[in-house]
């Protein structure tokens, strides 16, 4: 047992989450729906003990403090609770004590302290946050009404006392200000933000829950932004409005709502997620124009629940007058359980920490004998195989079109699949995007997929010129490429590309090298490992019953090579 001072991050609202920080870089994140398998599963009394605990072996050790972030659901009200279940179940080194930050704060200490940079501006933006009366940093309009939420946040960081210590050069806090704060009345006849913006876009077109903004942004390159003659949105300096001529539209439920193999409604609704998309992207860039200007800053940092757009990402790092854009792996709500982890440990208890999101495999450590274990269970309906090498075996799978699950190490603690637990094919199939989405992923076939690219190659077949390892924005793909690779190219020519190196994806590294000597390609499909509806997978038991759902062709389990005794049809070439 360590005597490195330990900080617990709990996030207890949408996509809840936890987080644990071991000394200067030990870290650990996951989210509650990766256990409940419901997707974007709310914080709820007995998360810690009946959730977590047993899923992270990382809680059972001694813990220094807890950090809390709630957002303005009626959580919060229940802090009493939560505080006696923590008391009861986190076993606290010296007492119990357990902080409250508020939601923004939590997000952007996910965003600039495990950045690379030393000094930033940060943008959070979601649709909202916490109210006035629970807002814990100082903010220009600090006079507002208490019960006010924050839709938006800006601030500038930089080298600074903090703490009590020296600067962040020695792995210590940055000075952070608040340099505006857009707050809103709550009233949702009267919508405001970028946040509320999209949320209420993504509500009129795909009706059906949470979660649906990638739906919105897959669909908006079928439609024609200018059909619906639809305003821009109004920006003074970083608050946003939303004019009438939208809430209208918005009421049109029947119009707008997506319905399946109904052509004519496909029209309207792509054309009305095109004309919300470009509205977001242009009134993105204008908030973060004015942000550059005010801070003088070079480099941006990123977050909340809108980060996660990666067609308007891409124009904010092409676009938004920063050097550079850091969004972490996970910006959305889920991220707040990290932030709130780096809060205590670098202003509470004023200790250094060196984490980085130079990864993103944060979920706790692979546990060999639960491998062992889900395989030796394995019924008749499944092959189980230890090929010699299994690398070279699962490029004789992708180059003869068959779809194969990825599970191994530690899990992805965002919401994207970067190769721990992925679904990975051959791009250069015609039919391999209707293929999955229909038939693995059992969603809509507009819906784009991903590429994973060998970063030495990236330049070469995407308009990249850095690194992208968290499959965070959208690039175009050359045009002497877009024919070479169908199933990953959007129909706007573009594709949300992963690059891959050796040093955090090995095994990932190792795959695309040799499906490259084989194939000459350095490009294959990745999508994440989970069935319709479900969230990302966490377990082995988790991954077969994924393999067993859906039309996947094989699962990588290392050292094994799970396939299917009646095994599905293979994708037309």
């Amino acid at each position: 047992m360590s005597d490195d001072p330990v900080v617990v991050g709990i996030n207890r609202t949408q996509d809840a989450s936890i987080a644990v920080l071991r000394g200067r870089s030990g870290m650990y994140s996951l989210q509650k729906e990766r256990l409940t398998r419901r997707k974007h599963h709310w914080g709820r009394r007995g998360d810690v003990r009946d959730r977590y605990v047993p899923a992270l072996p990382a809680l059972r050790d001694p813990v220094d403090l807890v950090v809390e972030c709630y957002s303005s659901d009626a959580e919060v009200e229940h802090l009493p609770d939560y505080r006696d279940e923590l008391a009861r179940t986190v076993p606290f080194r010296d007492g119990v004590r357990v902080v409250t930050v508020s939601h923004h704060l939590a997000h952007l200490y996910s965003a600039f302290h495990p950045s690379p940079f030393e000094r930033a501006a940060v943008m959070v933006v979601d649709a909202q946050g916490s109210r006035v009366k629970d807002v814990t940093e100082p903010f220009p309009s600090a006079d507002a009404g208490p019960e006010l939420l924050e839709v938006a946040s800006f601030y500038t960081c930089e080298p600074g006392q903090g703490a009590g210590q020296p600067g962040r050069g020695a792995g210590q806090p940055a000075r952070v200000e608040c340099v505006g704060k857009h707050l809103w009345h709550g009233d949702w006849a009267e919508p405001a933000g970028l946040g509320c913006f999209y949320y209420l876009l993504t509500r009129t077109v795909f009706p059906g829950g949470e979660g649906n903004e990638g739906k919105v942004m897959g669909l908006a390159p079928y439609g024609r932004p200018d059909a619906l003659d639809l305003p821009e949105l109004p920006v003074d300096e970083y608050r946003v409005t939303i004019p009438d001529a939208w809430l209208d539209v918005f009421a049109q439920a029947d119009r707008f709502r997506y319905v399946p193999d109904d052509a004519g409604c496909f029209d309207d609704c792509a054309d009305l997620a095109a004309a919300g998309q470009r509205a977001f992207e242009t009134a993105l860039l204008r908030v973060a124009g004015w942000l550059c200007a005010q801070t003088g800053a070079r480099d941006l940092c990123f977050a909340g629940g809108t980060a996660l757009n990666c067609s308007a990402n891409g124009r904010l790092l092409r676009e938004g007058g920063f050097d550079n854009v850091f969004i972490p792996p996970s910006p959305h709500d889920g991220g707040t359980a990290l932030g709130c982890a780096m809060y205590g440990m670098v202003e509470c208890l004023g200790a250094p920490s060196d984490f980085r999101w130079t990864n993103d495999f944060l979920g706790p450590d692979p546990d060999g004998r639960a491998v062992a274990e889900a395989v030796r269970g394995i019924c008749d309906d499944l092959i189980v195989d230890r090929p010699p090498d299994l690398v070279e075996r699962i490029v004789d799978l992708l180059d003869s079109g068959r779809v194969v699950g990825l599970h191994h190490g530690r899990s992805e603690s965002g919401p994207r699949a970067l190769g721990n637990r992925s679904i990975i094919a051959d791009a250069r199939h015609v039919g391999m995007r209707d293929f999955i989405n229909s038939r693995v992923k059992g969603r809509e076939w507009f819906r784009p997929l991903a590429p994973i690219v060998l970063a030495e190659a990236a330049g070469a077949i995407f308009d990249v010129d850095r690194p992208a390892p968290f499959m965070q924005y959208a690039a175009d793909v050359r045009a002497h490429y877009r024919p070479v690779l169908p199933a990953i190219t959007h129909v706007d020519g573009t594709a949300r590309l992963q690059t891959v190196e050796p040093a955090n994806t090995p095994f990932l590294h190792a795959l695309l090298s040799a499906f490259a000597a084989r194939t000459g390609c350095p490009v294959l499909l990745n999508t994440s490992l989970n069935g319709p509806g479900d969230p990302l997978v966490e377990t082995p038991q988790d991954a077969l019953a994924c393999l067993r759902k859906t039309d996947l062709h094989a699962l990588a389990m290392p050292p094994y090579l799970i396939r299917k005794r009646v095994e599905p049809p293979v994708p037309v070439r």
